[in-house]
């Protein structure tokens, strides 16, 4: 027996009766049989966004929105000297590609797009925690990876570029205010709304650009000693804020490939925070510390103490060295500046330079340098 449905499409200016159109099991072909799938159960909608109603109420549902990607960042193939060691690991960009577009199937709030280079593509997505699950992922399935600074996806409206801003909602201890206005100010945030409950909290409404985020759940989870809690949506696209910088120190960057050593990290320690310990593997560009000044300087990390036949009195000392910091994966890309990646394996996460060569980054710094003056 022929059963008679109505489909609602999304554009009426395709079909007759206002977007609507009846027909039945028995001469609609192909479509007739998906509804009947659809019907038993299938999984149909991704192909035919559609509403099935009543003939005799035919009003469709509202269509389902997703907020617009505000962070991009790029991921591609392992291009370290150190790509391919791990046993049974995934580094072609075509697997890469097939994963990221298995990515795309269920997970609705991502955008997976083209490059310069056929071996990375940029991904976009509502936050930088967002892709950091996606990158992790794929880390514990066994790929290999390089993932690129977090950036935010812009727009020009009105012949203006704008950015994506976010209406940022915290609640703290009231002794904290001073410290996370501080905090947001230097980002470029601006107040809307400050509440005193009188218990000793307080809820404080902000309008943050949406890089100025990128980092942030780090030092303010810190500052606020752990006791803080923050939630931030998607507001609207204001213009252009100018440069922010969230990062006030420098790296260390092994400047030649090695084994680290005790004897080079007991004196470098003194100039920053190491992220490696004593015998682990380095190559030239791998950023191995975090200078305690602005600038990056480059290091030699593999060097060994010279050894004589004259025996010391102040030889055998004993030194301490400092635990090194590990960095999980979100916190290396909020680490991340331009011209930095993180390179992600199924059994570590280092952090180095785009351009590994020392020469060449000292000629770019130089052509930087000569733009701006």
């Amino acid at each position: 027996m022929p059963v008679r449905y109505f489909v609602t499409l999304p554009d009426p200016a395709r079909v007759r009766d206002a977007g609507q159109f009846a027909f039945t099991s028995q001469g609609a072909g192909g479509l007739a049989e998906e509804l009947q799938a659809a019907l038993r159960g299938d999984a149909l909608f991704q192909r035919w966004p559609r509403t099935l109603a009543d003939p005799d109420d035919p009003r469709p549902l509202p269509r389902i929105t997703v907020d617009e990607p505000a962070i991009a960042m790029t991921i591609g193939t392992n291009t370290s000297p150190m790509a391919g060691r791990v046993k049974g690991s995934k580094v072609t960009a075509r697997l890469v590609k097939e994963r990221l577009d298995r990515e795309l199937i269920g997970n609705v709030s991502i955008r997976v797009l083209p490059t310069q280079r056929p071996d990375a593509w940029e991904v976009q997505g509502r936050g930088e925690l967002a892709l950091a699950v996606l990158v992790e992922q794929m880390r514990r399935e066994g790929y290999e990876l390089t993932v690129g600074k977090p950036q935010v996806v812009t727009k020009v409206v009105d012949g203006r570029l704008c950015e994506p801003v976010e209406r940022l909602t915290i609640d703290a201890p009231e002794e904290y205010l001073g410290t996370i206005t501080q905090l947001l100010a230097t980002r470029k945030g601006r107040m809307e709304q400050l509440t005193n409950h009188g218990t000793g909290w307080i809820r404080m409404e902000w309008l943050v650009p949406a890089r100025g985020l990128i980092g942030f759940r780090t030092e303010f989870l810190t500052d606020t000693r752990g006791t803080g809690i923050m939630h931030h949506v998607f507001e609207s696209y204001e213009p252009w804020f100018g440069e922010l910088r969230t990062r006030s120190t420098g790296s260390l960057v092994a400047d030649r490939a090695g084994v680290a050593t005790a004897y080079a990290m007991l004196n470098l320690q003194e100039r920053g925070t190491l992220f490696v310990e004593p015998g682990t593997e380095v190559y030239e560009g791998m950023i191995v510390g975090e200078n305690s000044r602005a600038d990056d300087m480059d290091v030699n990390i593999t060097k060994e103490k010279k050894l004589t036949n004259i025996r010391s009195s102040t030889a055998e000392e004993l030194e301490k060295l400092v635990p090194p910091r590990r960095l999980s994966l979100e916190q290396a890309l909020e680490f991340c500046r331009d011209d930095e990646c993180v390179e992600v394996t199924p059994t570590a996460i280092r952090l180095r330079k785009v351009t590994l060569d020392q020469a060449a980054r000292a000629r770019e710094a130089a052509r930087r340098k000569h733009q701006n003056s």
